[in-house]
């Protein structure tokens, strides 16, 4: 198809499986980036911010988070792709930007990403509007956290578990909801 933009976020599934391995990440996604730019693409990429305030069970992979973010800072640097550094602005940390899976943004959240990609392209009219912070709010109890927790467990956590227990995914036996290439 020969695309002219490509926007490339890779990692998030290794990071959270049993065994990490940073330089074969570094490896996979070097190669992506040099392929899709030889092709005559120019490759877009961003950065995961800390998981901790959106899912505080993510608390031991922030080491993980963080190699994964030095590995797309540095293959981008050697690879020529335009990295959104979103790791570095608070506000991508705002559980308010994510869905209640805690793992993929929502539609606000993707309206920020996307801010955040038109800025790092420099198109006409962006600015760095969508790294500022939402307005405040009163922190929940610790009860309300607690019952949040649990639900967040009962309902994503537990499936999740069980799913690597059987070794299978989410996505076994779905169809793509697009299985053939078309322009856009």
């Amino acid at each position: 198809m020969r695309p002219d933009l490509v926007t490339l976020f890779s990692g998030t599934n290794d990071v959270v499986e049993l065994h990490f391995d940073a330089d074969r990440l570094a490896r996979d996604v070097e190669q992506m980036h040099r392929t899709l730019i030889a092709g005559g693409a120019t490759v877009l990429t961003f950065t995961l911010p800390d998981l901790t305030p959106v899912l505080p069970l993510a608390r031991p992979l922030r080491g993980r988070i963080r190699l994964l973010n030095e590995t797309l800072r540095r293959v981008s640097a050697s690879t020529g792709a335009i990295l959104a550094d979103l790791a570095t602005h608070p506000v991508a940390s705002d559980p308010r930007l994510w869905s209640p899976d805690r793992l993929h943004a929502n539609a606000l959240g993707h309206t920020r990403i996307a801010a955040a990609l038109a800025y790092a392209l420099g198109l006409p009219g962006t600015d760095e509007a969508w790294a500022e912070p939402l307005p405040p709010v009163p922190p929940p109890s610790m009860i309300q956290r607690l019952a949040a927790e649990v639900r967040w467990g009962r309902r994503f956590f537990l499936p999740w578990a069980w799913q690597q227990l059987l070794g299978s995914s989410s996505g076994d036996g779905l169809r793509p909801k697009r299985p053939d290439l078309e322009p856009v």
